[in-house]
């Protein structure tokens, strides 16, 4: 072989190599862009388990965005999941760690339950507003809008937990008693 065929070979090997390269390259790039979005999908699916998971008991899903309102939204307090597993190593499926740390995480009680609670302390109809208010005090950590307190009470009479008093322009509620209590 002659030293200019060498050279000559060397050159295409040279060029095929960094050609390889390039290519290997773009590709971690794709790859690396592809992992990203699918972190944020496998993140959303868990919120949306875990949502479903805390929803579970609603009888009237109809009402349930207008109920959520007032919560925290979902990953608001906590770090996403993709980055808790990065930092702890777990390779555990998606579902498996939902319902791991549901059950691990102490969570704050319904707005709605809230509420029933506060009526339950009167025998009197008592107005969205002072409920809302009673609860602000009682329960700081919690500040659902005027609107919110409304939505659930009012998911509340549809589900026939609480009877809604109408007089003039307003509007008050009661808890509505167990059959066979006074």
């Amino acid at each position: 072989m002659t030293s200019q065929s060498a050279a000559t070979l060397r050159s295409r090997y040279a060029e095929q190599a960094a050609s390889d390269l390039e290519q290997n390259r773009r590709r971690q790039q794709e790859l690396t862009e592809r992992i990203a979005v699918l972190k944020q999908e496998e993140s959303l699916l868990v919120d949306i388990l875990n949502l479903a998971e805390r929803y579970e008991g609603f009888v009237d899903a109809s009402r349930l965005p207008e109920q959520a309102q007032g919560e925290p939204a979902a990953g608001t307090k906590r770090t996403s999941t993709a980055s808790r597993r990065s930092a702890s190593g777990s390779t555990a499926p998606a579902g498996a760690r939902a319902k791991a740390d549901a059950k691990g995480k102490s969570r704050q009680p319904l707005l709605g339950g809230l509420l029933t609670e506060l009526l339950g302390n009167y025998e009197e109809p008592r107005p969205a507003k002072e409920l809302r208010d009673e609860l602000l005090e009682k329960h700081p950590d919690r500040n659902p809008t005027p609107q919110v307190v409304r939505n659930t009470l009012e998911s509340l009479v549809a589900k026939g937990h609480i009877q809604r008093h109408k007089e003039e322009r307003s509007v008050m509620y009661t808890l509505v008693k167990p059959d066979g209590a006074s």
